[in-house]
């Protein structure tokens, strides 16, 4: 009864039915009370989102792997303190972090989160020295800015992990099919003297057989019956008496190769095994194991043919010659060696694990297979950590904003690997920072065209299509991701984009704070709350969202640039001066926050300085402006006319239709009494529809320019 519902429990989560797995693992746990089945009730709860289920019922656990999901628990409860504990070695905890790799993952996780940044860096460095397949831990690390190489981190040290892994696995997994094999030799030497000495040449056939197999039959006992069904990984309540017919053949070989599917993400890693050997619709008439090798013998002997089928069920009974003869791939052959045991675990469900350990392929064990598996092993995990390469240095260099060097590394992978949804959007977020809007349009429409399902990276997308301007295609995207998943934030961000767009910043501020209420650990979303704000001059506010932002990433320099803006736009020059040097820090490429630092200089009377910063904006993105523009303001201020006209004619011929590159040109002008210049330039600037403020100031120089400066001086006094 244990092993069936157990059984069951792990079909209905490999099956997604997770009601139907709680309600079972509940019985399986209520009738079989053990710290093994309790794990398995506590991952049907978190499978299912019951975190806090979970979260009581591991309350106290001592071992392991109930520690490791309390964590779990905890974490999506956001009780950080709690998941430390149970995850920390402390005097109560003696033993390592449990769950390995995966612990180690999620202990670095649970630091990030509570703002201990030395602490996650050494824990992800931890969780890649036990597994370098553990990409998330990698990615984390390049969040955090601390990340090595990547021909470091996926390099010899990890191929020779990898290969002591595999060899390990394979060796154990050999081992146990060697003495399991000399095991039931022994068993059929024994079975043959037995057969040779209790044989009477009076006795007929049907006699015979009878006294063989009836030995092992009738004695039975309903104990006996429960230790087989344990042994075969499937339930019988009552004994079933033998078939004459079925006497006379052997019964089929069982399908001996099954395992149960592993649960993927970190409830999988560290987790108990409960391998489902026999399919539960094969007939329960089918005797133990020593009494089926017997019986084969039998038939051996007296020529009697193997029966190829056992009813409706006979496909999973054998196997066809071209699976039998095939060499097992190498993620097969892990998960057929894997076998786990539960130190902390009781003897009910002792006898139910342990029973994993006792089903191997016997009859096709041949250990001068294993001797060409090495060199596909070899290569698989050279192939595989090369992949990791290219992707993990690309990823590298994204996060510290080398965009151009990222998007030289990713165009080293295959095709098949580049046109993935994954690396497309990598590609498209590099073209972003770049502020080539139209290349990263273009990159992101071939992701969401090619998977229009997911939604990572859509808020993005949103971003491109909102410094476009394209308010259509964007109301349509956002339109289209919100029916697809009301429950994901980049949904709501996108909505958010499209409302902003159309300046309507308030309902736009709504949208923002839906994304919040879904995921508060988005980074992206308080950032854009906090341009709402700003936009509706609530700096206040706008400054508590940005700061909110940076407590969860500090890496975040969208939310400094924000912060400097809105200092700026408060005059705080100092305050908007330090904000933007703490943006320059994690992206020291970025154009348009140089463009704004030497603006706070500039308006801190640092004018020298503020040039400098203006040319290495310049030179950083030709193509942007706004440092060319400013430039030239700071250049008439400091009664540079004629530098200051040089600039602005080279950036009239690039962006012809802004109208105040013309009314700072009709201001050069007016300094340089060449008026009809000058208004001929304020006149083009008027015809260009500048906002109202601009048109204000422009017609006020355009009556000016006849008086003399001695009468402009009085006015203005």
């Amino acid at each position: 009864m244990e092993t069936l519902l157990a059984n069951c429990v792990e079909k209905n989560l490999n099956q997604f039915m997770f009601t139907n797995a709680i309600f079972l693992s509940e019985r399986l746990f209520a009738q079989f009370p053990s710290e093994v089945n309790l794990q398995l009730l506590a991952r049907c709860y978190l499978s299912n989102s019951q975190a806090y289920s979970a979260y009581y019922i591991l309350k106290g656990s001592k071992t392991s792997q109930s520690r490791y999901l309390f964590a779990l628990s905890c974490l999506n409860l956001d009780l950080l303190g709690e998941a430390e504990a149970a995850l920390s070695p402390s005097e109560e905890y003696v033993e390592e972090v449990p769950g390995g790799a995966a612990g180690h993952y999620l202990l670095g996780l649970i630091y990030r989160y509570a703002g201990r940044k030395k602490s996650s860096i050494q824990q992800f460095k931890m969780a890649l020295s036990f597994d370098p397949l553990c990409w998330e831990a990698y990615r984390e690390l390049c969040s955090l800015g601390a990340a090595e190489e990547a021909s470091t981190v996926f390099g010899n040290a990890a191929s020779q992990l990898l290969q002591k892994t595999c060899v390990a696995q394979r060796i154990h997994c050999s081992e146990r099919a060697f003495i399991d094999q000399l095991t039931n030799s022994d068993k059929a030497s024994k079975d043959t003297s037995l057969w040779q000495t209790e044989h009477d040449p009076g006795e007929n056939q049907q006699d015979l057989k009878t006294k063989q197999l009836g030995a092992d039959i009738l004695p039975v006992t309903d104990k006996k019956l429960n230790s087989s069904s344990h042994r075969n990984g499937w339930d019988t309540n009552t004994p079933s008496p033998v078939l004459p017919q079925v006497l006379d053949a052997p019964p089929p070989l069982l399908y001996k190769n099954m395992r149960r599917p592993t649960m993927e993400g970190l409830m999988s890693v560290h987790g108990e095994s409960r391998n489902k050997f026999v399919s539960e619709e094969v007939s329960a008439e089918v005797p133990e194991e020593s009494g089926r090798r017997r019986s084969a013998r039998i038939a051996a002997k007296r020529k009697i043919p193997m029966l190829q089928s056992y009813g409706k069920d006979s496909h999973w009974l054998h196997l066809s010659p071209s699976e039998s003869n095939c060499v097992p791939s190498l993620p097969s052959m892990i998960g057929k060696c894997r076998i786990q045991s539960s130190k902390e675990a009781t003897t009910s469900g002792q006898s139910r694990s342990d029973s994993g350990s006792s089903v191997d392929n016997e009859e096709n064990f041949n250990p001068s297979e294993s001797s060409s598996d090495p060199f596909k092993v070899i290569s698989g995990i050279s192939g595989v950590l090369n992949l990791l390469k290219l992707l993990g240095d690309g990823h590298r260099h994204l996060l510290m904003y080398n965009c151009q060097e990222a998007l030289l590394v990713y165009q080293k992978l295959s095709q098949k690997q580049y046109n993935t949804h994954w690396v497309l959007l990598q590609v498209g977020k590099a073209y972003f920072e770049l502020q080539d809007y139209f290349k990263a349009d273009s990159v992101f429409t071939l992701a969401h065209q090619m998977s229009p399902y997911a939604l990572e990276g859509m808020d993005t997308y949103s971003t491109v299509l909102y410094h476009l301007k394209e308010e259509m295609r964007l109301g349509y995207l956002a339109k289209e991701l919100i029916s697809i998943d009301r429950l994901s934030p980049e949904s709501w961000c996108a909505l958010g984009n499209c409302h902003s767009l159309r300046k309507d910043h308030e309902t736009a501020l709504k949208m923002f704070q839906r994304a919040i209420q879904l995921n508060e650990r988005f980074t992206y979303a308080h950032t854009l709350c906090g341009h709402e704000y700003a936009a509706l001059e609530a700096f206040e506010d706008a400054e508590r969202c940005y700061r909110r932002a940076l407590s969860i990433d500090t890496r975040h320099y969208n939310a400094w640039y924000g912060l400097g803006m809105t200092y700026l736009h408060q005059e705080k020059y100092e305050f908007a001066q330090h904000q933007f040097q703490q943006a320059l820090r994690i992206n020291p490429r970025s154009s348009v926050i140089m463009c704004y630092s030497g603006i706070a200089l500039h308006e801190s009377k640092r004018n020298d300085e503020a040039l400098k910063m203006m040319e290495k904006a310049i030179i950083a993105d030709a193509r942007n402006p706004l440092p060319k523009y400013y430039k030239a303001n700071i250049l008439i201020s400091l009664g540079d006319y004629h530098k200051a006209k040089k600039v602005l004619e080279e950036l009239k011929d690039c962006a012809p239709q802004e109208s105040s590159v013309h009314g700072l040109l009709g201001k050069i002008y007016k300094e340089l009494k060449l008026y009809e210049k000058a208004v001929l330039h304020f006149g083009i600037a008027l015809d260009l529809n500048p906002p109202p403020s601009d048109a204000v100031k422009i017609k006020a120089y355009m009556e000016k320019l006849t008086l003399p400066n001695e009468l402009e001086m009085e006015e203005d006094l």
